[in-house]
């Protein structure tokens, strides 16, 4: 038993070694692929055969998904007709251990004639597929950790490693933003939670606890009661908000002051409260109330178009929502 721990141990500490050893390979040539993709006005073409192929399937999708528009190329395919998918706007990045590979050669004369620039990530500086790039990245490493040193191990966990550095890089450079991975990510439970807006989770009709501005105190803390609130909102008669009430603000009224329960709400109420409107996404709300000065807050008024009040928000809302399962 702790035979095979100390094999699979192995093979991680052998694979981690080969990419903190590559660190020193993101040198000039990286950043200028990373500019070289920025430039381009067309789409990153990944292509590789055998188990790296698999690899760089991963990295196209990984780089569609986060900004950057790519389709994978089969080198095999290429050499029967799916060359014609390329256009000189676009960027191959091909990925090779040893550079040699017949049909990643074999596209080489085509590639060049189109006129597509290539970045090659390779194991061989001296490889004809190396040679014939316009930038090379390094992937060499010492040995697989397949114990007969064939089948592909650490090379492909390395390529895999430096296609995620270059998706990431250009992640940055883009400021790709949460919002961003959502807009590319509907169907996920992530981008389902962060596509919703206020309008989807907010208290509306009577729940919205709607007052006008002479309703007494008591009348608004029967309100807070028979709805869960935690506060009512105080609109003019065209509903537009003039203040909000927490049930903080009365139980603070009470403690320093004389509190007559039949004066009326703009008493105490806060006339100047923090709103979001209805379109906004439930993720903006929640740093609303956390990032509040001079601290975080747990109900807003909801607005609609027309600056009018038509909901309340409040923070259990937003931590009660439960991302609906991924398709399978």
């Amino acid at each position: 038993m702790q035979e095979l721990i100390s094999r699979g141990r192995n093979v991680l500490h052998e694979e981690a070694k080969a990419i903190i050893s590559a660190t020193a390979n993101i040198n000039e040539g990286f950043a200028r692929a990373i500019k070289l993709i920025l430039n381009s006005s067309g789409k990153v073409i990944v292509s590789a055969i055998g188990k790296p192929g698999y690899i760089a399937h991963k990295i196209s999708a990984t780089l569609s998904s986060t900004g950057t528009p790519s389709f994978f190329l089969h080198p095999a395919e290429a050499l029967h007709g799916d060359l014609g998918r390329v256009c000189r706007e676009d960027v191959m990045l091909i990925l090779s251990n040893s550079g040699e590979t017949a049909e990643i050669v074999n596209m080489l004369p085509t590639l060049k004639r189109i006129g597509v620039p290539i970045i090659s990530v390779c194991g061989s500086a001296d490889s004809t597929l190396a040679k014939h790039s316009d930038i090379f990245i390094s992937s060499k490493v010492e040995h697989e950790c397949c114990p007969l040193n064939l089948a592909p191990t650490t090379s492909t966990t390395l390529a895999l490693a430096i296609g995620d550095a270059v998706a990431v890089a250009l992640m940055q450079e883009r400021e790709f933003s949460t919002e961003h991975f959502a807009f590319y990510h509907p169907g996920g439970s992530l981008g389902r939670k962060l596509l919703l807006t206020v309008e989807k989770v907010m208290r509306g009709g009577e729940k919205a606890c709607l007052l006008s501005r002479d309703t007494t105190i008591l009348d608004a803390l029967f309100t807070m009661t028979r709805h869960l609130s935690g506060a009512v909102l105080i609109v003019n008669q065209q509903n537009a908000v003039e203040g909000i009430i927490t049930d903080g603000d009365i139980r603070r009224y009470v403690m320093y002051n004389n509190l007559f329960l039949q004066a009326a709400v703009v008493e105490i109420m806060n006339p100047c409260p923090v709103c979001i409107h209805q379109h906004q996404l439930v993720d903006e709300a929640l740093s609303i109330m956390e990032q509040h000065q001079p601290g975080p807050i747990t109900v807003l008024p909801v607005l609609n178009d027309l600056n009018q009040a038509v909901g309340l928000l409040h923070l259990t809302d937003l931590l009660n929502i439960r991302p609906v399962p991924d398709a399978i």
